[in-house]
């Protein structure tokens, strides 16, 4: 079963979230998750948000689905937020803009090859606080177009496949599902400069690139819009239910505003549940966000578009996964333990429901 059952685990999530408020009045809301009424109570000792609004920075795929259903349904504004999304070329441009000497982001939503990049590499102060996705098939595809010549993964070799970005982890999942069916990774050709997603259709069927990686919903439209076909699903092997996305602010941000970002967090596991649960769901706000009018999610591409799972709260085990897997492929040099970027349970509880339901 694609889809897990996740209404144990959210009522978890909202049990330690009301943990942290024991004793004080609340005002109650209430959202739908499959047709039913999800009631939550929103503990007053959060404490009012002390930056009520934010600039969040989020890459427009479908691994952010539960990001797009809270700010489309009004979650984040019933926690007294007011969010002003901008898409993000990539992960790496988004958190650039927040440990800037003079942010302009609070919180980004990206890949975890491009943070934990950012926290091994450069030494960055980020901090994971909540995941965002987990890769289902179809989520994330090696594409070429009718025309190419080429029909497998070994006929790649010498060619230029797409990605949005370099070394993250669009390229870590082709890497890794080339390597598997016996393709020697070195012998595909990764451009130097990123991609961004919406061009990379058209891109390919140029002929600029001999093959793109493209996630949900840029993968729908490559298909509806220029005809591209599938060459190999990427969720496969050791990158089968891969950990994709999660949300990151810096330290410092983390510890300036903790009333700001559980109100975030407590918005955005109804969103992660909604997501998980409610296709309809989904469409209705990514087309509403990201839209025709931005040139990207149609009701026709919305309505065939490949989704993730999107779990709550953070388990530590699955993103180790990911630096793991970055150090076999040599995107780290040393093994890289992730406790450290990850948001303190001292502080939040958030994570004492991590596991719930994986």
């Amino acid at each position: 079963m694609r889809r897990w059952g996740r209404t144990a685990a959210c009522a978890a999530a909202l049990t330690t979230v009301a943990a942290l408020a024991a004793g004080c009045s609340s005002a109650s809301s209430s959202s739908v998750v499959g047709g039913t009424a999800l009631e939550r109570t929103l503990p007053t000792d959060f404490g009012a948000p002390e930056k009520a609004t934010l600039n969040v920075g989020v890459v427009p795929a479908m691994d952010s689905a539960g990001f797009f259903i809270a700010l489309h349904d009004g979650l984040f504004a019933k926690e007294g937020l007011k969010i002003n999304y901008s898409p993000a070329t990539s992960s790496e441009t988004a958190v650039a803009q927040q440990v800037a000497k003079n942010p302009t982001l609070d919180i980004s939503g990206g890949n975890y090859v491009s943070y934990i990049n950012e926290a091994a590499l450069d030494h960055q102060p980020i901090e994971l606080v909540a995941e965002a996705s987990i890769m289902q098939q179809g989520a994330q595809t090696v594409f070429t177009m009718p025309t190419s010549k080429i029909k497998t993964l070994s006929g790649l070799k010498g060619k230029v496949v797409g990605v949005n970005a370099p070394g993250n982890i669009d390229y870590l999942l082709g890497v890794s599902v080339l390597q598997e069916n016996g393709v020697n990774p070195t012998s595909v050709k990764f451009p130097a400069a990123p991609i961004p997603f919406p061009q990379m259709g058209g891109m390919l069927a140029s002929g600029a690139i001999s093959a793109a990686i493209l996630p949900e919903p840029f993968a729908s439209q490559a298909e509806q819009q220029y005809g591209a076909v599938p060459l190999a699903d990427l969720n496969q092997g050791a990158t089968s239910d891969f950990p994709v996305e999660g949300y990151v602010v810096t330290k410092q941000w983390a510890q300036q505003y903790p009333n700001t970002l559980k109100r975030f967090l407590a918005a955005l596991e109804i969103g992660q549940e909604i997501a998980d649960t409610d296709r309809a769901a989904v469409e209705q706000a990514f087309e509403a966000i990201n839209g025709p009018q931005n040139g990207q999610v149609t009701a026709g591409i919305g309505a065939v578009m490949a989704l993730d799972t999107y779990p709550i709260g953070i388990d530590q085990t699955r993103i180790q996964r990911v630096a793991d897997v970055m150090y076999q492929f040599g995107l780290l040099q040393a093994r890289y333990n992730v406790s450290g970027m990850l948001l303190p349970s001292a502080d939040f509880n958030f994570n004492q429901f991590s596991s719930a339901g994986s």
